[in-house]
């Protein structure tokens, strides 16, 4: 069984008696404030030699101390990276040099207060009004030899170098991004493209749905109304078309009137999905109704004949309960997934949705072989969320959706690992032909390690553990961008 963290367990006793310290800023969640790089790190097992490429995680790393409840999602982008390269590995860590980072440095003190918390007064925010602070820290996707930073309420991309983790800027595409871009974009490796949406509560039609060419320019955008403003998070790629989501967890807007930011899920309504041609204008989308439900993220979607097949991670109930006794009562309800791996098959010919869950364990943040992004998968690898209050995962799981077979590793008492991308083996053929590389703190010890498996055994255990001089607060998500991907880039060093 696996151990609460003992800082956590602190946390609530003091809230017990009045005081409400934030357990997201305690324990393995504690930000660290220098940028290191370190080699000749400690190895415990071996550093497979057809292991070579770099992992990148991104996460909250709050610097300066700000008015008001901190919120996990307000920290400052950090990127931690591993590069692998002949059986060696070296360690760094960088800042995400978003406006708001520049000018908060500039400053020396925080200038935005948190997303639970009025934005009257903050400097600026993202391009659709919203006054919070984008911090860049919810995701990281290789394309075109860089590394886009994203912000999960929607903001700009800033591009990073996958190797010294320099901030190059905020990313453009060659002055044609005109708005914001969501914080998971989908990349077809097929083609080189990077597909994306915008979405923002300051009125109709809410969405804008666009792509990025293999050239690096925006070649296409198009308007996708809805009826109201929405949150959706992810979505889905085939070959010929794009999943869309209106998902029924709403933007209060009489709060936000007020100045306040808060989301309601509204039972009434369903859960919508949006099939659109890849090039297809907004208003030749066919929307596909099913039960309400939230996703945070997708696993994969692929075209079977007539229909579209979408593996996602289902939250049933994202708003755990009516009303909350503290601000920070809140926060912890939110963050505190309850997601089940979940098919959906929409017809194209009959207008029909089948759905249904494949699995019934608590697992999210999940990836796959990105070469089969948009394509028939068969493997996903998913992190085991833990009997927590807040987001911890205590486990990797690998599921087989033609099977329904996991094979699942835990990673011990007091041990907390981070979303763990497939990382193929040079020469790799197939989906668990390489390694999955995840970050793993150690509470007890104080530190943290990259710990590689086997994709192709995961319940063996890692093959190898890279031990770190320090702890990697526990974060969002990462990448894996392989040393084929770094020289075709000019990234070698």
């Amino acid at each position: 069984m696996t151990q609460q963290p003992q800082p956590i367990a602190v946390a609530r006793a003091v809230a017990e008696n009045g005081d409400e310290p934030n357990p997201y800023l305690m324990g393995v969640f504690a930000a660290v404030q220098d940028e290191l790089t370190a080699e000749d790190l400690e190895v415990v097992g071996e550093i497979p030699a057809d292991l070579n490429g770099v992992f990148l995680r991104n996460g909250p790393n709050r610097r300066f101390e700000a008015p008001g409840r901190y919120h996990m999602f307000d920290g400052d982008g950090m990127i931690h990276a591993m590069h692998f390269e002949n059986g060696r590995a070296r360690y760094r860590n960088r800042y995400v040099r978003t406006a708001a980072y520049h000018q908060e440095s500039a400053a020396g003190e925080a200038l935005w207060t948190g997303v639970m918390e009025n934005p009257k007064g903050n400097p600026f925010g993202n391009g659709h009004g919203l006054g919070i602070k984008d911090s860049a820290n919810t995701d990281v996707t290789y394309h075109r030899g860089k590394v886009l930073a994203t912000w999960y309420l929607c903001g700009t991309p800033y591009a990073i170098d996958p190797l010294s983790l320099e901030t190059l800027g905020a990313e453009n595409f060659l002055g044609t991004l005109n708005g914001d871009m969501m914080a998971h974009p989908k990349v077809d490796e097929a083609t080189g493209e990077l597909l994306w949406f915008d979405y923002g509560p300051d009125g109709p039609p809410y969405m804008r749905y666009g792509i990025v060419g293999p050239e690096g320019a925006v070649t296409h955008v198009t308007d996708i109304d809805l009826p109201g403003p929405r949150l959706p998070h992810d979505m889905a790629i085939t070959p010929n078309h794009t999943i869309l989501m209106d998902l029924p967890l709403i933007q209060d807007q009489r709060a936000r009137a007020a100045g306040k930011y808060r989301i309601s899920f509204e039972r009434s309504l369903p859960a919508r999905f949006g099939v659109l041609p890849r090039y297809g204008a907004g208003d030749t989308i066919r929307w596909f109704d099913a039960q309400p439900c939230y996703i945070y993220h997708v696993i994969n979607s692929w075209e079977d004949g007539d229909e579209i097949v979408l593996d996602v991670c289902r939250v049933k109930n994202p708003q755990h309960q009516a009303t909350y006794t503290s601000k920070i009562a809140q926060m912890l309800a939110y963050l505190r997934l309850n997601a089940h791996i979940y098919r959906y098959r929409f017809n194209l010919r009959t207008g029909r949705t089948s759905e249904g869950p494949l699995d019934d364990d608590n697992i999210e943040f999940p990836s796959v072989d990105s070469r089969v992004m948009g394509r028939p998968h068969r493997y996903s690898y998913n992190m085991h969320l833990a009997t927590a209050e807040t987001l911890l995962f205590d486990g990797l799981v690998r599921f087989d959706s033609a099977t329904g077979e996991k094979q699942e590793h835990r990673f011990g008492p007091g041990r907390w690992g981070s979303e763990a991308p497939f990382a193929p083996r040079d020469g790799s053929t197939g989906e668990t032909d390489g390694y999955l590389v995840s970050f793993v703190n150690d509470e007890r010890a104080g530190r943290a390690e990259v710990a590689i498996f086997d994709a192709a055994d995961v319940t063996a255990g890692p093959v190898g553990r890279v031990l770190l001089p320090r702890r990697v607060p526990i974060g969002f998500h990462a990448t894996w961008v392989r040393a084929d991907q770094l020289r075709a880039a000019g990234g070698a060093r």
